[in-house]
């Protein structure tokens, strides 16, 4: 539940990992960092941002394909993605239900102590993992080497350089390019 608006019309406040705090109606839907008064930019994500801003949309689909989520979210998405991220760093990344706040646009929000190329890095990382998982329990010893020589290859940092460059951040749809 959604923290009560305080005077100023600005929305809950958020305590963020670096011990300063945002109103959440100071991000908005468009923004993907915010410029810290402790000197840092940290990440932020809406629900409403697509998986596709961290991978491209045909891993979305496969991922959509494979996961079965187990929550009133419904399928795999922005939400599935930072949960795995606020479990793996659950003093790095902070959230808020704002569903009952009509004037964000969005109903849950996450900032990360980290900056964007970081999460990202981050989620791809995580992406990989749930894929090594996956594929473990196919029971297909030649599927899981292929895996692993693949993965010998693949270099995160150089991934998420090039599909950030690549990619369109700005663009009113926020989908890949």
């Amino acid at each position: 539940m959604a923290e009560p608006r305080v005077p100023g019309g600005r929305g809950a406040e958020l305590d963020l990992p670096c011990g300063e705090s945002v109103y959440v109606h100071d991000l908005d839907m468009g923004m993907r960092e915010y410029d810290c008064d402790c000197g840092a930019s940290h990440a932020v994500v809406t629900d409403v941002h697509p998986p596709s801003r961290f991978v491209p949309e045909f891993l979305v689909d496969v991922l959509r394909a494979t996961i079965d989520t187990d929550d009133d979210l419904g399928e795999f998405g922005t939400a599935h993605v930072m949960g795995v991220v606020l479990e793996e760093f659950p003093g790095e990344v902070v959230s808020e239900n704002v569903e009952d706040d009509q004037d964000v646009g969005y109903a849950l929000v996450w900032v990360t102590d980290f900056d964007s190329r970081r999460l990202h890095e981050i989620v791809v990382e995580l992406v990989v993992e749930l894929m090594e998982h996956a594929v473990s329990h196919a029971d297909d010893d030649s599927a899981m080497a292929q895996f692993e020589d693949d993965m010998l290859d693949f270099d995160v940092s150089e991934f998420v350089e090039q599909y950030r460059r690549e990619r369109d951040f700005s663009g009113p749809h926020d989908t890949a390019a």
